[in-house]
């Protein structure tokens, strides 16, 4: 293996660590809201410091997660021998290798975290809105990064750089076990 390819594969080690990271503190910080968010409840709680700042968190770290898996999607890409001029071409790539259900999704997720990175929004509606389409998303983001996981590990024969956030973030991502009652 060349120099670079094994700098590449570090690094890809290091970016998929990465993402079981981000997936742990998003999870950390949905879990802390009750979900869904109401618009009344925003207004009569419109300088609940704790509130508003795990919001934040929730938006700060499904902007950061898929920032992260965009970027391992591209270094994988690169490693697969992939053209990864374009991300267009990167996300065309990891939809025919099915990490993407869609390409269509992807770019769904990523018009929803921007907006709220460019917005200000101060419509108590439109912010429940917000938060409540986040979370709707944020199990397909787990879905691909899982996905993607599997494919660097099964493909590429890289995995996280370490364990540190491996069983955590197996939980996150696995579905919730059905209850049964007494």
């Amino acid at each position: 293996m060349t120099t670079k390819a094994s700098e590449t594969k570090k690094h890809l080690a290091n970016l998929l660590e990465a993402v079981q990271r981000c997936a742990y503190f998003l999870h950390g910080s949905e879990s802390r809201i009750t979900w869904p968010v109401e618009a009344n409840e925003l207004s009569a709680r419109n300088k609940d410091i704790d509130l508003f700042e795990t919001l934040s968190a929730v938006n700060e770290r499904f902007s950061k997660l898929q920032d992260t898996l965009a970027s391992a999607m591209r270094h994988a890409a690169l490693l697969s021998g992939e053209s990864d001029d374009t991300f267009l071409r990167v996300l065309a790539f990891f939809e025919k290798v099915s990490v993407l259900p869609s390409m269509e999704d992807w770019q769904t997720m990523r018009a929803l975290r921007n907006l709220a990175a460019h917005e200000y929004e101060l419509d108590y509606s439109e912010i429940a809105e917000h938060f409540n389409s986040l979370k709707e998303l944020i199990p397909q983001l787990y879905k691909t990064a899982t996905a993607f996981e599997d494919y660097c590990q099964n493909t590429l024969e890289v995995g996280p750089a370490s364990n540190d956030f491996s069983s955590e973030f197996a939980h996150i991502v696995s579905p919730t076990p059905p209850t049964t009652e007494p």
